[in-house]
């Protein structure tokens, strides 16, 4: 019972990371369709403003955590500019190869001007620890958890009390009619971009502290499992991309924990594969008939 309670604690660590990545790709695909492959390098982006900011400008980890939220939310609003809104209108495929060929670049950006190899994140935090009935918790463990779940209380709270929260809604229903309604469409995608993005920098500092590593391609598979995550919950539904980050950190964890890492990712994937299979729309997702 320790040990499955201990591979609890972890899953929800890394769980917690998973679901701040998966609200990125939730929240874009459902105000334009469109799965940004291109989320995962902006958490890789954000790990790097992290370590800039800790280990060449001294600062602490708030700091560094805004400044590297901040960083990414700018860059997720240009990269929309840039890259997809002249493809607003065209066929989905065009907006899927346009965000894969972002991805490629922002990789190849990060290795031309960082290098190629990994860099060691400082241990801003500290290597405290707490036991609780024979499980260890780490004080890393302790802040990626609160901080997560302070960022989604604060996105739930943007998305249904405020007024760019009741734009999106209105846009994700019908972007013709919340036009129609007075709602600046354009700038409702390039708030929806925004705080995508700054939760994926967020995540990219928790995980650089949670591993103490960072890398050009780190965002390549932690990008591919927020996204199982975000169908998993029910792709366009905020509560899904939560709970589905957390129901893959805690299998993944418990997965190496009982069986090997070896098979951890085959696991996810076939979680993906079975979802599909079931329930399209995901867990909290409903079927939807389009017309054709």
């Amino acid at each position: 019972m320790v040990q499955f309670l201990q591979q609890i604690v972890n899953g929800l660590s890394l769980g917690s990371i998973y679901a701040l990545i998966a609200l990125g790709y939730t929240m874009v695909y459902g105000i334009i369709k469109l799965i940004n492959f291109a989320h995962g390098d902006i958490y890789m982006l954000g790990a790097y403003v992290g370590f800039i900011c800790t280990v060449q400008l001294g600062l602490g980890f708030f700091p560094a955590l805004i400044i590297a939220m901040v960083t990414c939310a700018i860059i997720g609003v240009v990269i929309e500019k840039i890259a997809y809104k002249p493809l607003r209108n065209a066929t989905r495929i065009a907006a899927l190869i346009t965000a894969i060929g972002v991805s490629y670049f922002l990789e190849a950006s990060t290795q031309k001007i960082m290098g190629t190899s990994a860099h060691s994140f400082p241990d801003v935090l500290g290597t405290q620890t707490f036991n609780v009935l024979g499980v260890v918790i780490s004080m890393k463990q302790i802040i990626i958890f609160v901080v997560t779940i302070l960022l989604m209380l604060l996105l739930q709270y943007v998305v249904q009390k405020t007024k760019i929260g009741r734009a999106m809604r209105a846009v994700s229903v019908d972007a013709d009619a919340a036009q129609l309604m007075g709602v600046n469409v354009n700038a409702t995608i390039s708030y929806t971009f925004a705080i995508g993005s700054a939760l994926a920098g967020a995540a990219g500092v928790l995980v650089g502290i949670y591993y103490n590593t960072v890398s050009p391609l780190m965002g390549l598979v932690p990008g591919i499992k927020a996204f199982i995550a975000a169908v998993f919950g029910g792709i366009g539904i905020i509560p899904g991309a939560m709970f589905g980050g957390f129901f893959i950190g805690i299998v993944e964890t418990l997965v190496t924990g009982y069986g090997s890492s070896l098979y951890k990712d085959a696991v996810v994937y076939i979680i993906l594969i079975i979802i599909l299979i079931v329930k399209p729309a995901g867990l909290l997702g409903k079927n939807v008939k389009e017309k054709v």
